[in-house]
């Protein structure tokens, strides 16, 4: 007689953990992250950030950038980006929380950039970000989107 509910109750533990298992598998199936520019306000200008698309390898993603400054043209710069998100930091995105970043970057003169930030998931394969970049003694503080994707999508 006890071993119906215990069966059941065994059965409910299996299909939970199941699905707890779930989320990291959904990002393993992306390996790109495609990010929309971004603009701040600087002292009488502004500063607009866009990213080529962002490649997973391992926790590591690597793209370039070029920074476009208003109305001062000739502070804008290029350069590269790599970002740390390890594999605990996906699985927080694919249940739908918070993860931050931190990652370093050079520009086109091989001046050092320190990157940070978090990203807010809106669903499964997108949201939102802040993005903290020091360049030179100044804190540049950007909001945009993210979209994970895949090779060729």
């Amino acid at each position: 007689m006890m071993r119906f509910p215990r069966l059941c109750l065994l059965a409910m533990l299996c299909a939970v953990a199941s699905l707890r298992a779930q989320p990291a598998a959904i990002l393993t199936g992306w390996d790109h992250i495609t990010v929309a520019p971004m603009k701040t306000s600087i002292y009488i200008g502004s500063v607009t950030l866009t990213t080529g698309v962002f490649v997973r390898s391992g926790s590591t993603l690597t793209t370039t950038y070029e920074a476009t400054v208003r109305p001062w043209f000739f502070w804008g710069e290029t350069g590269s980006i790599t970002i740390s998100l390890p594999d605990a930091d996906l699985a927080k995105l694919a249940k739908g929380e918070r993860a931050e970043f931190s990652g370093t970057g050079s520009n086109q003169k091989n001046k050092p950039r320190t990157v940070t930030g978090y990203a807010q998931p809106a669903d499964a394969n997108s949201g939102k970000m802040k993005v903290r970049v020091m360049a030179d003694g100044i804190e540049l503080i950007f909001n945009g989107t993210y979209h994970f994707g895949a090779a060729g999508k």
